[in-house]
């Protein structure tokens, strides 16, 4: 997995493994294997906001505006709506030049939806304006608006936008806006549906009704299996299954 995803780091190539394949280990024994590994840094669970996101994720809709740069030097914009629970990509659509009307349908297309959510959550950019967040309220949603100048209140889109950038946009340079629009999509199916998560234990956004069989030996594949691997933007990441052997 390593070899074939230069960019997966040790808790990610160990949530493949546990989650997909049934085959249980730790980070750090991974991290043995590609010779190296960093601190962890755990945040402090006492903080209040952290604390508030954690009781209500189910209920928080975040989003964001990521800045691309096309082959052409073009400079296009991506949004996009999370919901934090789950970080499941409830959608994204992509401009060249984004209003604030624009945002708001953006906002109307994924909000209220076929589930009640009960905040927004957006930084200090100006897109975001009052008139916006006012037609948001009407739709019986609570704005959030984070800090001047505090990213890490709204970690989880910028670790999306993050992880689109290192993970696809720097191997992958759109030429176009409709071939940007192609690239998040893929990105988007990979992300809900092919690529664990640690925060719930692992886990998937979108986890599929396929479930792993029992498994007496948990660092061997199970019996009558076998491992299938599909290629993902090219290459540059892989999602694996089990496949049950023909009889």
């Amino acid at each position: 997995m390593a070899a074939d995803n230069p960019t997966w780091g040790q808790e990610r190539i160990a949530n493949e493994l546990q989650f997909k394949l049934g085959i249980l280990v730790s980070s750090r024994t991974v991290a043995k294997y590609l010779r190296r590994g960093g601190p962890v840094r755990t945040p402090d669970p006492k903080q209040r906001w952290l604390t508030f996101v954690h009781n209500h994720a189910k209920g928080i809709v975040a989003c964001d505006l990521f800045i691309v740069m096309t082959a052409t030097f073009r400079t296009r914009y991506v949004f996009v709506l999370m919901e934090v629970g789950s970080r499941r990509i409830l959608h994204y659509n992509v401009s060249a030049h984004p209003t604030a009307e624009w945002t708001l349908q953006q906002v109307r297309e994924t909000l209220p939806g076929n589930r009640p959510y009960r905040f927004l959550l957006h930084d200090q950019d100006s897109i975001f304006s009052q008139e916006l967040d006012r037609a948001v309220t009407r739709l019986g949603v609570r704005v959030l608006r984070t800090p001047v100048r505090a990213p890490k209140a709204s970690r989880y889109c910028e670790r999306l936008g993050g992880s689109l950038r290192r993970k696809c946009l720097d191997f992958l340079i759109p030429l176009s806006e409709g071939r940007l629009r192609r690239i998040v999509k893929e990105w988007g199916f990979h992300h809900n549906r092919g690529r664990p998560y640690s925060f719930s234990g692992p886990g998937i956004p979108e986890p599929s009704e396929v479930t792993i069989t029992a498994n007496d030996h948990q660092h061997k594949l199970p019996a009558e299996y076998r491992l299938t691997k599909t290629p993902v933007h090219g290459g540059w990441h892989h999602e694996y299954r089990l496949v049950k052997e023909a009889a």
